[in-house]
């Protein structure tokens, strides 16, 4: 009995430290900027799918829901700095988006087997998620709050078409590095 007790703490600690791990990594993410024109370009969107592809669907959407209360509660972390004003800037749909993408991701992955098909499928369901939520919050956040409604044609050009190329690489990125960690992860004893 008591050696399932500590298979049990062993694997809550495991969990722990990865979702705080993943946590860390996104946060590290927001600060990896590849300069690129019009829009900024950071490796957030790796890490939160990577998130819901190694921990699952409700662990990884937990380390991402865990970077934005940490961004919300002021601590610096998001691309622009921290705090709950952030919740007015156009682009904080994404950072919600990124909390939807992990679950849809995981869930998906973690449906069957974890081929490398499931996987990618996984990636690009996740940032259909992502830029649908980021690009509504944005729209609404242009119209309501900032009395600057951005016409549909501009809106679909720079948050989406010049933005998503990168997202695309970063998904295929994603799913090979997932396909060589995942092993190594969920490997039995590793605890």
């Amino acid at each position: 009995m008591k050696e399932v007790i500590d298979i049990n703490n062993a694997n809550k600690t495991k969990n722990m430290v990865l979702t705080a791990m993943f946590t860390a990594l996104i946060t590290a993410g927001a600060y990896i900027r590849i300069p690129v024109p019009v829009c900024p370009f950071t490796l957030q969107f790796l890490f939160t799918t990577l998130a819901g592809i190694i921990l699952g669907k409700n662990r990884g959407a937990a380390a991402t829901a865990l970077y934005v209360v940490l961004g919300l509660a002021g601590l610096p972390v998001f691309t622009g700095g921290g705090g709950i004003g952030y919740v007015l800037q156009p682009t904080f749909g994404y950072l919600i988006g990124f909390i939807a993408g992990s679950y849809i991701t995981g869930a998906i992955v973690h449906s069957g087997k974890a081929s490398a098909k499931r996987i990618l499928m996984g990636c690009f369901a996740g940032l259909a998620v992502v830029y649908a939520m980021g690009m509504i919050y944005y729209y609404m956040i242009s119209a309501v709050y900032m009395h600057e409604p951005i016409g549909l044609g501009t809106l679909f050009l720079y948050c989406f078409v010049l933005a998503v190329p990168g997202d695309i690489v970063l998904c295929i990125l994603s799913a090979a590095l997932a396909k060589r960690l995942m092993p190594v992860i969920h490997a039995k004893g590793t605890v």
